[in-house]
């Protein structure tokens, strides 16, 4: 039935008219959470002059709603219909607000754009079921834009829109877009729910990014046994055979054939494979990445001969900044994102990590120490353990955030040259965190156990002791808290959970305390819910975000960043959760997530800080690497410390 209706029907609680829908709430949920929530009214619809659209609403006999957009040539001329002439607004609510408020109002919405294969998982971000989902079960989407409100800043990832494929209508053809909404428990119960639909094609790996000399691997999962016959994957127009067909069961769902496919990782870049049965189409898209080895001596040689500024008597003599490779030049502003330390203090890191593995190259190490001592003469004060956020010893903005990426340079400095000087520089460095209220702040890349241990090999007791009460401290606080998170430089984000349960689950390994460890997990839990599996190298484990390529790149444009280099803080705390436990699944989503970030760097040396993902933002084309290198390095550096390709 059509649905222009306020109230409960079925499972849901429904605002619907003319307008589209504009309220849609579970009838248990104690929150009545709006899952639809936008500045543009879901359903809302954009066509060229001479193409109507219909909508309709229905709820299905299992509870479930469908909707139906009805498009009809009504122009009386054969109409063709380019892929951004047409969209349909669908705003799931996934914006940050105080934890509070947010954890039960507001959703992570992962997007897969899969032709007809196409869904949408949301959680809320507390976690708490049920969850709603999205499902394509007539026509293609072939791609999605965002629209932000840039008043909202960082916090509001904007109204959605699908764009369908369309084509060729002629005098009086119609076609349909249709999908599915439905509720559902978690992410295993979501992609069960997707195999339910019967031609539904669902494309699942446990890796979507290769090191040169692995293999690609994935199945097609479908419910209906002749399409799992008939299936038909392409990888350059040539014919991609099967290895093996599974039939599996499952306690959510009827049973299903998985259908297996393998392809060398051979040569670095994209690899497309299309996936076909019968009229129904999806794809994959995963990556090759050469090895970390190689894509840390590129990245390391780039610094030392492109993006260093060389000027003796300058503030940033020795600096690494940011490089643009459309102008070929380095950039500098005194702006926050922009200027000579900060997040780009990442740079000095990795060409430590490098030389470390590589001692032999003395162009580097010049650089190397051309940098330490910019550093140590612009950013910090070796006497007072005080961090600057830019050169001449600038601290307009004392941020805590600079303190623990100091202390890790520090670290790598002391790993590589052996000097203790270094060793106690660092602990000097979160001693002066700690002292500027460190232990209330949620900073990303405190690095304590193994600072701890590096002070304790080297026979630091008391500066070991002290350390460790300062970070405990901040641990007990973090419990307190709880998920209560405070806001930071954005609301609420992947980046304060990840930061949080790093430091409980570095506290449990320091003190054996099994409150911390109990903690970290119930945040974990949390931390999850920003990473989807999506058969798209860009999204697979890659965590939600939606601003970085504002503040850090070129050209200042919001959308999601899939990936953002701060993804990996996920896959550290996936890899050391792993390591503490023991629990093997981790180690799975730790390598895809850190892998998930290898493809922002390129075969000569450069990078890019984001890779803004959506086809369009505000009606602008984008889906592109931003054109600078600035502060990406971060990604290589987890690669690294867990010695990824090793």
């Amino acid at each position: 039935m059509n649905m222009p209706t306020v109230g409960c029907v079925g499972e849901s609680i429904i605002g619907n008219d003319e307008r589209g829908l504009w309220f849609l709430s579970h009838k248990d949920d104690p929150s009545q959470m709006n899952w639809v929530e936008g500045e543009k009214c879901w359903g809302s619809v954009k066509v060229p002059m001479g193409l109507n659209v219909t909508r309709t609403l229905s709820v299905l006999e299992n509870g479930e709603l469908e909707e139906c957009y009805t498009f009809e040539n009504v122009s009386g001329e054969p109409l063709f219909i380019k892929e951004k002439d047409a969209y349909i607004y669908v705003p799931f609510n996934d914006s940050y607000e105080k934890a509070e408020v947010g954890l039960e109002k507001r959703c992570n919405a992962h997007l897969f754009i899969g032709e007809n294969a196409t869904y949408v998982m949301a959680l809320r971000q507390g976690g708490r079921a049920p969850h709603l989902g999205l499902v394509l079960t007539k026509g293609s989407i072939i791609g999605y834009g965002v629209e932000r409100d840039f008043s909202a800043r960082s916090e509001d990832r904007g109204d959605f829109l699908f764009y369908p494929k369309l084509g060729v209508f002629e005098p009086g053809e119609k076609k349909e877009i249709r999908w599915k909404l439905f509720w559902h428990q978690g992410k295993d119960d979501f992609y069960n729910r997707l195999l339910n639909e019967d031609e539904f094609l669902l494309v699942k790996a446990e890796q979507m990014t290769c090191i040169q000399g692995e293999n690609f691997e994935f199945c097609v999962q479908t419910k209906n046994k002749e399409m799992a016959q008939k299936l038909f994957v392409k990888f350059n127009e040539k014919e991609i055979k099967h290895v093996r067909i599974d039939e599996t069961n499952d306690k959510y769902s009827q049973p299903a054939y998985s259908v297996w496919y393998q392809y060398p990782a051979e040569k670095e870049g994209e690899y497309r494979f299309d996936i076909w049965s019968g009229e129904k189409h999806t794809h994959a898209l995963f990556y090759c990445s050469a090895s970390v080895d190689i894509l840390l001596t590129r990245r390391s040689q780039f610094l030392a001969t492109k993006q260093q500024y060389k000027k003796e008597g300058s503030a940033l003599d020795g600096a690494y900044l940011i490089y643009d490779s459309e102008e070929d030049a380095l950039y500098y502003s005194h702006k926050a994102d922009h200027n000579g330390g900060r997040e780009r203090l990442a740079m000095g890191i990795i060409m430590a990590q490098y030389l470390k593995r590589h001692p032999e190259d003395a162009k580097c190490m010049e650089s190397l120490n051309a940098y330490e001592r910019y550093v140590y003469r612009e950013l910090y004060d070796e006497n007072t353990g005080v961090v600057y956020n830019d050169i001449n010893r600038n601290n307009d903005w004392h941020r805590l955030y600079n303190y623990p990426w100091v202390a890790n340079f520090q670290i790598a400095l002391y790993r590589l040259k052996k000097d203790v000087r270094y060793l106690l520089n660092a602990y000097k460095t979160m001693m002066g965190y700690y002292c500027s209220g460190g232990e209330h702040f949620y900073a990303i890349g405190i690095e304590a156990y193994e600072l701890k241990t590096l002070l304790d090999e080297a026979g630091f007791e008391a500066q070991s002791e002290a350390f460790t009460q300062a970070f405990l401290n901040h641990a007990d606080q973090l419990t307190q808290t709880s998920v209560n998170y405070p806001t930071s430089e954005v609301k609420y984000e992947q980046s304060i959970v990840a930061p949080a349960v790093s430091c409980l689950l570095q506290a449990y390994q320091i003190s054996g305390e099994q409150k911390y460890l109990e903690e970290a997990r119930k945040q974990l839990k949390l931390l999850e819910l920003f990473n989807g599996k999506q058969a798209d190298y860009h999204l697979f484990e890659n965590a939600i975000r939606h601003w970085d390529g504002y503040w850090f790149g070129k050209y200042e444009c919001y959308g999601d960043t899939f990936p953002h280099y701060w993804s990996t803080l996920s896959g550290d705390v996936f890899a050391s959760y792993a390591q503490i436990t023991g629990d093997k699944s981790y180690e799975h989503k730790a390598k895809a997530s850190l892998r998930g970030c290898l493809n922002l760097f390129f075969i000569d040396g450069m990078a890019s800080c984001a890779m803004v993902y959506p086809d369009t933002v505000n009606g602008k084309k984008a889906h592109y690497y931003d054109p600078w290198a600035n502060d990406q390095d971060w990604a290589l550096y987890y690669a690294v410390k867990w010695a990824l390709d090793l």
